[in-house]
């Protein structure tokens, strides 16, 4: 084994010094591996990308006119000796995460990831190694997610009293990885299915290569009388502006593993909260560390100081580490 570690953290992020490249870097590098295209991973300003297939276009999108390399999931390169390759997260569509292998060394950094299937983004694929990275932004024993169709019914039960009553159904999603996995499993009798213009330009990317429930766009032009029985996927930061006011009568719901809180729902000020989250829960932690056979954990982004604790307790060499990553905060949208 090398004595100097393969990744080190720095104040510009993950960094591997043989191969000079970082991993989601915080600030401007020359050369980035994205493990997926959140804004808290993805960031303006890097000289060159290396994204999957399915990220690049989101990136572009979000980012402008960068300059990104695409390597698919099981492929790899060679970076002065390092070889680098991607293995499916399961957290959003094109979510990756990064194996390194340098003179029989290997270190994997997880990204954001969830254990269960959502049809929509490759499943998760444990990855033998040494050292491995995890984030753990829902690393409490009190995150325990149900399975996913239940939760699906859940939304759909809502939506249906909502339509008896008149009322159209606000349902608050991230506009990249949420939104596009409700569409892909909301009931087909819902609808119609309005959406605001962050999650549509998300979704029109996606469904080029992934078959989603027909949604429309909601824009200044739009001529729609009554909004009665429809359902309208939107961003939180929609929640308190005049924009929503036209889709009144409404009740609003969130999506989130954050509601799986008490108060969560009011802190968010809204009348129904369904636990639906994209990031790995306690038990979903447990078994993705444990499927890697890694000696090394290191923690990153949620409840690090608890969780490294408890590695701790099951026999696991682990710290944390700081980064600027954000698990599943409130989305800082783009678009209107």
């Amino acid at each position: 084994m090398n004595l100097k570690p393969l990744l080190e953290f720095t104040d510009r992020g993950i960094y591997c010094p043989q191969a000079e490249v970082y991993i989601d870097p915080w600030k401007p590098v020359s050369k980035a591996i994205i493990t997926h295209a959140h804004a808290d991973h993805s960031r303006w300003g890097n000289k060159k990308y290396l994204a999957t297939p399915d990220s690049a276009p989101i990136m572009k999108k979000r980012l402008g006119d960068i300059d990104v390399q695409t390597l698919d999931f099981l492929s790899s390169i060679s970076i002065n000796g390092v070889n680098i390759s991607f293995y499916p997260a399961g957290h959003i569509v094109g979510s990756a995460q990064v194996r390194l292998e340098y003179k029989g060394e290997i270190w994997v950094v997880s990204g954001d990831y969830k254990i269960e299937d959502d049809n929509i983004s490759p499943p998760f694929t444990p990855v033998p190694c040494h050292t491995f990275i995890t984030e753990c932004t829902f690393g409490l024993p009190v995150f325990r997610w149900q399975p996913q169709q239940v939760v699906f019914d859940q939304i759909h039960q809502w939506w249906k009293a909502n339509k008896k009553q008149g009322k159209c159904s606000i349902l608050l999603a991230y506009s990249l990885g949420k939104a596009q996995r409700l569409l892909k499993h909301l009931s087909r009798d819902i609808g119609p299915i309005y959406t605001h213009a962050a999650v549509e330009n998300m979704t029109e990317i996606i469904r080029q290569n992934h078959s989603m429930a027909p949604t429309i766009r909601v824009h200044k032009d739009l001529d729609v009388k009554n909004y009665a029985g429809a359902l309208l996927i939107c961003p939180s930061s929609a929640l308190g502006t005049s924009w929503i006011n036209k889709f009144k009568p409404f009740s609003v719901a969130s999506a989130s593993g954050w509601m799986q809180l008490r108060g969560a729902k009011r802190r968010r000020a809204v009348d129904k909260g369904f636990v639906l989250s994209d990031h790995a829960d306690w038990q979903g932690l447990q078994s993705a560390i444990k499927a890697t056979g890694a000696e090394r954990i290191i923690a990153t982004h949620g409840y690090t100081d608890i969780f490294c604790e408890w590695l701790k307790g099951q026999g696991f060499e682990a710290r944390t580490e700081s980064t600027e990553f954000e698990g599943e905060a409130i989305e800082k949208e783009e678009g209107s």
